[in-house]
């Protein structure tokens, strides 16, 4: 039931007015001045405020900005009993819904206050969606709690209100778009956007085209004026994430736009300035793609005023359950399966692993995981046959059980791994391996392999 506060120092008219309001199934709550008024709405979760403009305590119009300011979604209709053209500009300005004359337009109430709950039903679910936006993309999305992991989000956190240029190094898949994403949530550019782009899915010529834009006519299919990304993120943040991947004279022109704010267009001849904080992303040492005439230093130098360094999986195991019973709760709902738990053998072999993939293989694995699990719980069964192997063997006569741990067993996962990869082409394997094929089928012998 929707809830109205009347708040009006007349006892009568306030009586009257809660009464003709509960007739049209509202509950009504009533107050006689601002302090009563403004207790009565932080106890309950008022949808729509009817107050007076002259009240003992205060002014309606003047309190009204107050009001919006505490309640951003509860509607406030202004009553006076004689009203005033810049009374009514300002109570307007301050946020009020509407501003009537008490009597004169009685016949409005009923329907400005259902029009009032309509606009705060709306204004309630966009707050909703931007909170959820919010706490998707804001730190307390980052699932974790290891020492390496919480040292590079407090590092983000303390660049993360600045407008200082960030550089997230790190292995592929350890989520640094996620900490992009929430730097940019906890700064002060939150309300404007968010523009990610990955400079190693495009070619040359469509990498300057999307980054930059492009006047019509400036190559074939220019058929018209396009925004570059710069542009679209304009006020708000870009993600350049693979940055290692930007050919050399790009990086020139971005040089340009860390510097001096502006670039120009392909095929145009004008400046087209931005403000834009740029968070920029790599999973190659930039140092050594300097020595190699790959990067520019002096890019390089302007990129990396704060560096943070996110830790692979493997240095963060005990981050591994917390990582896979989110996914498993986020891939139960979208296959539609009752899976609720893993069993202890399960995350035992995912401690096992390596995790070349980072987080991003261990949330492939956790969805096919899901997707073959015929249980209520994950079990070992569900798994990738090259984890399943980390499990230590039973004992077979006249051999000795591989230690998870040992030289001898991640040589037998890397060579099952490069079967699997061809297909079981021994030839091409051992190729791969760079070692003799005799060599291979003693190898697969020793270690029971197929």
């Amino acid at each position: 039931m929707n809830k109205i506060l009347i708040i009006d120092d007349e006892e009568k008219l306030r009586n009257l007015m809660a009464r003709i309001i509960s007739l049209e199934g509202f509950e009504v709550l009533q107050a006689q001045d601002c302090n009563s008024g403004l207790k009565k709405a932080e106890q309950n979760d008022i949808d729509v405020i009817l107050c007076d403009v002259k009240l003992p305590d205060g002014n309606g119009v003047e309190f009204t900005t107050k009001l919006k300011e505490i309640f951003p979604a509860t509607e406030i209709i202004l009553l006076t009993a004689y009203g005033n053209i810049p009374d009514g500009v300002q109570a307007i300005k301050n946020g009020a819904f509407d501003y009537i004359v008490k009597g004169d337009d009685n016949n409005k109430i009923i329907p400005l206050i259902h029009k009032a709950i309509e606009k705060t039903r709306l204004t309630k679910r966009i707050i909703n969606l931007e909170n959820r936006v919010e706490n998707k993309y804001s730190f307390g999305s980052i699932i974790g709690d290891s020492k390496k992991l919480n040292e590079a989000a407090d590092l983000a956190r303390k660049v993360a209100p600045l407008d200082t240029t960030v550089l997230l190094t790190g292995e592929t898949g350890t989520g640094k778009e996620v900490f992009a994403n929430a730097i940019h949530q906890s700064g002060n550019r939150k309300d404007k956007s968010f523009v990610a782009i990955n400079c190693s899915a495009f070619s040359h010529d469509i990498l300057e085209s999307e980054m930059f834009g492009h006047k019509a006519g400036a190559f074939t299919g220019a058929v018209k004026d396009k925004k570059g990304l710069f542009e679209e993120a304009n006020k708000g943040t870009i993600f350049l994430d693979e940055i290692g991947e930007m050919p050399l004279d790009l990086q020139a022109k971005l040089l340009r736009v860390i510097e001096n704010g502006e670039f120009i267009k392909v095929g145009d001849s004008k400046v087209t300035k931005v403000d834009v904080r740029i968070v920029a992303a790599t999973n190659r040492d930039l140092l050594k793609e300097i020595e190699a005439g790959h990067f520019r230093e002096d890019l390089y130098y302007r990129l990396s005023i704060f560096t943070i360094k996110l830790p692979s999986l493997r240095d963060r195991i005990a981050d591994i359950e917390a990582l896979a019973e989110s996914f498993l709760k986020t891939f139960s709902l979208k296959t539609n399966k009752k899976i609720t738990g893993i069993s202890k053998e399960f995350l035992r072999l995912l401690k096992l692993h390596n995790w070349p993939g980072n987080i991003r293989e261990l949330k492939n694995v956790i969805e096919r995981s899901v997707i073959l699990e015929n249980s209520t719980t994950l079990t070992p069964s569900s798994l990738p046959y090259e984890i399943q192997q980390l499990n230590p063997e039973p004992e077979r006569q006249g051999e000795k059980t591989l230690s998870a741990f040992s030289l001898a067993s991640a040589e037998k996962i890397h060579i099952q791994k490069v079967l699997n990869y061809t297909n079981g082409n021994k030839t091409e394997t051992a190729r791969l391996l760079n070692i003799a094929l005799t060599t291979l089928y003693r190898k697969l012998d020793d270690y029971k392999l197929g």
